[in-house]
């Protein structure tokens, strides 16, 4: 059995290290003899251990190698969900506002047939808004709501500058 920390010495040896030499006392077979090692037999068996321990993670930077990019690679896809997940987004918020549109659209259509106002007259955001917006573009578009003129508008080919003139002064004069 090891002792001492080295495991690559036989049953019950026990090292006592000196500055140059390290004896070995042997309890194999009830004997008590002493053996004495040198200094590179001792660095022999130590190198010897390190090298055992080291052939046991032989592949470890080739592991590391292929776990760093199995991450990089996780993180990729990750940004890609990322990416994926925001375009997704703004499609449905853009799917939302084009319904919303037409839905508005076709509520102004639905008034201007009832009122038989223009639909592109109409701006309300609510089937209500549109309806007293509809109503009030009626109401201004009725012929009695315009001014009437004496002479329905229109110049009499005879007519000069000097008359018209006067005309307007005389109409002036009776509004004052």
């Amino acid at each position: 059995m090891p002792t001492g920390g080295f495991p690559g010495i036989t049953l019950k040896e026990e090292i006592v290290m000196s500055d140059t030499n390290a004896t070995v006392a042997t309890q194999e077979n009830n004997q008590s003899a002493p053996r004495t090692f040198t200094q590179e037999e001792v660095n022999a068996m130590i190198g010897k251990r390190l090298s055992e321990e080291k052939s046991k993670y032989a592949d470890y930077d080739e592991i590391k190698a292929k776990a760093a990019k199995f991450d990089e690679a996780e993180e990729k896809n990750k940004t890609e969900l990322q990416k994926a997940t925001e375009r997704a987004s703004a499609l449905e918020s853009e799917l939302n506002a084009m319904k919303k549109a037409d839905e508005a659209r076709m509520m102004r259509e639905k008034v201007a047939k009832e009122t038989g106002v223009p639909s592109n007259l109409i701006t309300g955001s609510t089937e209500e808004e549109c309806k007293t917006q509809a109503e009030a573009i009626k109401a201004y578009a009725q012929p009695g709501a315009y001014p009437r003129v004496k002479d329905g508008g229109e110049l009499s080919k005879n007519q000069n500058a000097s008359t018209t003139k006067q005309q307007f002064a005389d109409f002036m004069s009776g509004i004052l």
